[in-house]
């Protein structure tokens, strides 16, 4: 890994731990703004889009998982979800 990166994961459930660090969902969002910056800039192609498109799916099965763990009773817990 880079010398130049160093992101802080969020460690334990929010509810008891507050907030202490990143989300996955918030760093997508941070990598997916990137390429859209390099898009509406001088540097559109591609290979942009494409990477954009598999970013947001991402996020999706990451928000989908959210939302089985709420409906579950499970979300803000350390305890794994039924899939």
């Amino acid at each position: 890994m880079s010398e130049y990166i160093n992101i802080k994961f969020q460690e334990g459930p929010i509810q008891e731990n507050g907030v202490n660090g990143a989300q996955i969902e918030e760093v997508i969002q941070v990598l997916h703004d990137r390429l859209q910056g390099f898009q509406n800039g001088g540097f559109p192609c591609n290979e942009n889009t494409m990477a954009m498109h598999h970013l947001k799916r991402a996020k999706e099965w990451l928000d989908e998982r959210t939302a089985k763990r709420k409906a579950q009773g499970v979300e803000g817990k350390n305890i794994k979800h039924n899939d």
